[in-house]
């Protein structure tokens, strides 16, 4: 369908609760085309592989493409969880009691950060430049209020949504499955961005430094912010009004990853990508790219896999809730 133009309905269930966005129902390709351009220089398993435009570097998993049909009506979070939220439901006896780690290290010891690169948890390859930016004294960014919340997995993120449901006498609060993130972070558009062929600065939190590596050239006009920012920080919203679905921290989906096959499944409707991952244990998938990635890992299309119980200091979450 197209994007809409009317401002979709938007509502807040209490103080405490995530702004959720009603989403219109429709249809959309889900996946990249096998065209899409992605990045030059791919850096996979500690080895690059190197494509260029006309014969790009083309993941098996961003494909092949599948138009799914939305055939139920959610309402998806404007923002990430912010910090605020979960400790409210941490406050109110739920989410665990779990109180994630809610500071990032600007600058670390060499010793620091050879912990920190070899933890399993940390999932980027960082460049040498970046090593060298952050070693040095000791200065710690807290992440508190409306920064996203960090450090939590898929299953933290349920007991969130399970806090939520109790609260308010429903069980229509979730986690959105990996087709209606993609639906939602497309809002209508076929590009590789909501904004187009790629972001400005300004619209999404993403990597300049490591956008360059990608690239293997200057790209003097991106900003590497380094660090995830307050929800409402930048201009990021796509045409739904929903913010940061490209950057800023990488987004838990309940949707199952297939590690042999890898490749995207053919599911044709959102109810049927609901029921293929509901109550079973499973990798998840991972979207939205982050502070620390580029533009390649932030594209729309970009998928990956995890453990259901991993945390990193790269991803959050968004909510949705389903309308009935």
């Amino acid at each position: 369908g197209m994007a809409q133009s009317d401002p979709l309905n938007t509502f807040q269930d209490c103080e405490a609760c995530p702004v959720m966005i009603e989403l219109p129902l429709g249809e959309f390709l889900m996946g990249a085309p096998d065209d899409e351009f992605r990045t030059i220089a791919y850096f996979t398993e500690g080895k690059i592989k190197f494509g260029t435009q006309d014969e790009p570097i083309i993941p098996v998993n961003e494909g092949p493409q599948n138009k799914v049909i939305v055939d139920l009506p959610i309402a998806m979070g404007m923002d990430e969880i912010t910090f605020d939220q979960w400790m409210a439901c941490v406050e109110d006896g739920g989410c665990g009691g779990y109180v994630p780690k809610n500071s990032i290290a600007l600058n670390v010891t060499p010793e620091e950060l050879e912990r920190t690169l070899t933890d399993p948890q940390f999932i980027h390859t960082p460049s040498e430049k970046y090593i060298a930016s952050i070693v040095g004294t000791r200065e710690l960014l807290v992440l508190d209020g409306r920064y996203p919340v960090i450090w939590v997995s898929v299953l933290d993120a349920m007991a969130y949504t399970q806090w939520l449901n109790q609260k308010l006498g429903t069980d229509a609060y979730r986690l959105p499955t990996e087709a209606e993130w993609e639906y939602a972070a497309r809002a209508g558009t076929t590009t590789r961005f909501a904004q187009g062929f790629e972001p400005t600065p300004e619209q999404a939190n993403i990597s300049g430094e490591r956008t360059e590596m990608d690239l293997l050239r200057e790209r003097p006009d991106l900003r590497t912010f380094g660090v995830p920012l307050p929800v409402d920080e930048l201009d990021a919203a796509n045409p739904w009004g929903l913010r940061h679905m490209s950057g800023n921290v990488m987004e838990l989906t309940s949707s199952c990853y297939d590690g042999d096959k890898e490749r995207l499944p053919a599911w044709k409707t959102t109810n049927e990508w609901l029921k293929m991952s509901a109550g079973v244990s499973c990798n998840r998938v991972w979207r939205g790219g982050d502070f620390f990635g580029g533009m390649f890992q932030a594209r729309v299309a970009h998928r990956r896999g995890f453990e259901e119980t991993r945390r990193s200091m790269f991803v959050g979450f968004r909510v949705v809730k389903e309308i009935r």
